[in-house]
């Protein structure tokens, strides 16, 4: 019965830590889940078609923030996946990252990078307004809310999303 009661809390604990970080960082468009992989694939939506060089531009420079952060950290990403889609007028670019080695602190450089790389058209969905205090508060819960998802053992493959202003979390 404890085991139920458990994987009841891990499945929690997810949906928190995918909701937490929907509302901090309103340029994630999507969040996956894969208990098995152990992995995350954050989603970003690009309001035009980035033409072939500017992706692969952007992919780097992400790959290489990421890279130099970690070398930063000591440690070593175990999965770093990053790819590309066109859809009609849109541009998705998908990170996948295992939890294993992500921490709070990789997602900000992310979208720092996106941000750097001066690429404005991000979508984001009414980017909230908050006050210093409360974004360190919700960077601190991330990072915790990361470190007891990477103890989970087991766990239900989860996607969250943006819609009319609040977060949703589905099974896969």
């Amino acid at each position: 019965m404890s085991s139920v009661y458990k994987s009841s809390e891990d499945v929690t604990e997810t949906v928190n830590l995918l909701t937490s970080i929907l509302v901090r960082y309103p340029e994630i468009s999507t969040i996956n889940f894969n208990p098995e992989k152990k992995t995350l694939k954050l989603n970003f939506i690009f309001a035009d078609v980035l033409e072939e060089s500017e992706l692969k531009s952007l992919q780097e420079f992400i790959r290489d923030s990421i890279e130099a952060y970690n070398m930063l950290e000591r440690k070593k990403a175990n999965i770093l996946k990053i790819s590309s889609q066109i859809i009609e007028s849109l541009t998705i670019i998908q990170i996948e990252r295992d939890i294993d080695t992500l921490v709070q602190g990789e997602i900000a450089l992310i979208i720092q990078s996106l941000h750097q790389a001066g690429k404005t058209n991000i979508i984001t969905e009414n980017p909230e307004t908050f006050y210093e205090d409360d974004l360190k508060f919700q960077e601190e819960m991330i990072e915790a809310m990361l470190e007891n998802v990477k103890s989970c053992n087991k766990g239900k493959p989860l996607f969250a999303f943006r819609a009319d202003g609040r977060v949703l979390v589905f099974n896969k």
